[in-house]
């Protein structure tokens, strides 16, 4: 135990708390991210800033250091641990306040592929960016996908593969969807160790998302575009 780990985060000004919390986050401390969203909630901040400000933010900068390969899946997994129990408290008061949604994503990994590390980084980044997520977890054959884009209407769907044997069932997913017609209703997002760019395209997606940090940053922009359409 040093002198640190004593810190009373009531003592920190606001803009300290909110410095204190990129930090608390990037090491995954996940008590310390509730008692800080609760110090900042009672001073009065709205939950929408405490999100965006002290959450988001700070996921943010634990998203690049894993681009950049600084932090790495254990470490972003206690980060994004963290930012769930802090999006715990927020949640209910987000919906009462009626935050601003900026789109609902459905997202799962596709038909013989249980892996979900990457999936589930997406999903808690992309939610503590302000989206609403659907997620399907894992092993999702076509219709699964089918079924929840007609159940919940998203903007975006979002498919996730670890090995090159299942990467192929997103092309199967996306001929369906054209066959039935639905192709052009959604933005389509793929990502996963083994794909590239021009896998992407080939397969007829949207977008092909290195990295959870990426993915958010598409989804944002792919909003802004169907705002702006509209």
């Amino acid at each position: 135990m040093s002198e640190e780990d004593d810190l009373d985060l009531r003592t920190l000004d606001d803009d300290e708390l909110v410095l204190q919390m990129h930090d608390d986050l990037y090491d995954g401390l996940k008590d310390e991210i509730l008692e800080a969203v609760n110090i900042l909630l009672e001073r009065g901040w709205a939950p929408y800033d405490v999100l965006t400000k002290a959450l988001v933010e700070g996921m943010r900068i634990v998203g690049v250091d894993f681009r950049d390969g600084i932090l790495f899946v254990p470490e972003v997994l206690l980060a994004a641990g963290a930012m769930k129990g802090g999006m715990g408290i927020l949640r209910p008061l987000l919906a009462e306040t009626g935050a601003p949604k900026l789109g609902k994503m459905v997202i799962g990994t596709v038909k013989g592929d249980i892996h979900d590390i990457g999936k589930n980084l997406v999903s808690m980044m992309m939610e503590g960016a302000g989206f609403e997520v659907i997620d399907l977890g894992i092993n999702n054959p076509v219709e699964n996908y089918l079924e929840a884009l007609e159940e919940h209407k998203p903007d975006i769907l979002g498919m996730s593969a670890l090995l090159t044997t299942t990467m192929p069932y997103m092309k199967v997913v996306i001929d369906t969807m054209k066959e039935k017609g639905i192709r052009d209703d959604y933005v389509v997002m793929v990502g996963g160790a083994p794909l590239n760019e021009a896998f992407g395209e080939a397969i007829g997606a949207d977008h092909y998302c290195r990295d959870a940090a990426v993915a958010v940053e598409m989804a944002k922009e792919a909003m802004q575009r169907r705002h702006n359409q509209a």
